[in-house]
This record gives structure tokens, C-alpha cells and sequence, in this order.
């Protein structure tokens, strides 16, 4: 099993929900984060013109079994990139084990 950390920009967050969907990831976790990186983001307020260095995403996190794990990937990168700096980040992990807390299952069966 993998776990897939995407942070994307919060634009394409519907984008990426809906693309997840048509694969067949119906479940994730997903939150607001700020973070730091190499886009600077500008805004204009009583026609002054400033940026700031804190950037606000959206952090999602999938655990997948192996065989679906380039599809999750895949699909990220369609649906969140707009080419441009910016776009986000993909993370990949090893999970070495995961329970269903209801039935007590373990493995690959409690992802679907």
C-alpha cells in the first residue's frame, strides 16, 4: 500500500476531487494548509500593490493499494497542474499496514 500527499493549489481542488472520483478513489482526508515556497502571490489593496511569501493550499492524503498507485499520481498531476509555478507537490510513502476499525480487517481488503 502507498500513501499519496498531494498539496495543490486550492483552485483545482474541485478539479482533482472530481478526476479522483472518475478513477475510483472515493476517499480521502483533505485540509486547508499555508505554506512557504517559490511563488510569490500579489495583492492589491487600496491600489498598492504588496505580496506575501504565505501561500494557502489544500493538502490531500490517499492510501491506495500498489496497483493503483500511478493511476492516483497520474490523475493528480492532470487535473492540479496549470503550468505554472506553483502547482504543488507529490509525496509517496510506504504503508506497512492498515485496519479496518469496525471489522478489525487488516490490509489491502480495508481500502476498498
Amino acid at each position: 500500500m502507498k500513501k499519496i500527499e498531494a498539496i495543490i493549489r486550492k483552485s483545482k481542488f474541485s478539479a482533482v476531487r472530481d478526476a479522483l472520483h472518475e478513477v475510483g478513489v472515493n476517499f480521502f482526508s483533505y485540509w486547508d494548509v499555508t505554506g512557504l515556497g517559490n511563488e510569490q502571490e500579489g495583492h492589491v489593496y487600496r491600489g498598492v500593490s504588496y505580496s506575501t511569501s504565505d501561500i494557502q493550499r489544500r493538502h490531500i492524503a490517499i492510501v491506495v493499494n500498489d496497483n493503483f498507485e500511478k493511476i492516483t499520481i497520474n490523475t493528480i498531476i492532470t487535473a492540479a497542474s496549470t503550468g505554472e509555478v506553483g502547482d504543488g507537490k507529490i509525496f509517496v510513502s510506504d504503508i506497512n499496514e492498515a485496519y479496518r476499525i469496525r471489522t478489525g480487517e487488516k490490509g489491502g481488503e480495508t481500502l476498498n
